[in-house]
């Protein structure tokens, strides 16, 4: 008898919150674009202008997305948790990632290929429609969680003592 803690990959897609209540029909297919993948502490899972040919659903540890700042050093836009995606550079043309991701810990994943969910997308419009409908928040909150950075950084310092 099969140990019931092995799964199918199709199994594993949709327990992350990414394709949680998709078609099982859509898991199904899914499913052959799909790896495990594990990272060491420190590993980059890629760095930025590099070929954004893979993304990752979190199923344990963490990952900083990070940019390097000419003259100020590499800064942590963003920590990415279990349960969330590392990747959406994968999505439009140039298909270059933005910026680095480092593993924090120990990082296990479950690596999709891009260029073969892109293929699937194409091939059939309702099945892309519905995954790019799961990833367009995540490309809004990347893109807002940066900004903010970005604000903080270059910030004029705040006045001491002054009333707002």
């Amino acid at each position: 008898m099969a140990d019931s803690k092995f799964k199918s990959m199709a199994d594993i897609l949709a327990a992350h919150p990414l394709f949680a209540g998709l078609d099982p029909k859509i898991t199904d297919l899914l499913a052959g674009c799909a790896t495990n993948a594990h990272f060491l502490d420190g590993t980059y899972l890629f760095k930025a202008d590099g070929p954004a040919d893979t993304f990752y659903l979190l199923r344990s540890g963490e990952v900083a997305l990070e940019l390097h700042l000419p003259g100020r050093g590499r800064l942590t836009v963003e920590t990415v948790h279990p349960g969330h995606v590392v990747g959406a550079s994968w999505i439009l043309p140039p298909y270059r990632w933005r910026f680095d991701a480092r593993a924090v810990g120990t990082v296990r994943a479950t690596g999709i290929d891009a260029a073969c969910l892109r293929n699937k997308c194409d091939a059939d419009p309702g099945m892309g429609y519905q995954v790019m409908q799961r990833f367009l928040p995540i490309v809004a909150e990347r893109l807002q969680s940066t900004r903010l950075r970005l604000l903080d950084l270059y910030a004029p310092p705040a006045e001491v003592g002054r009333a707002l």
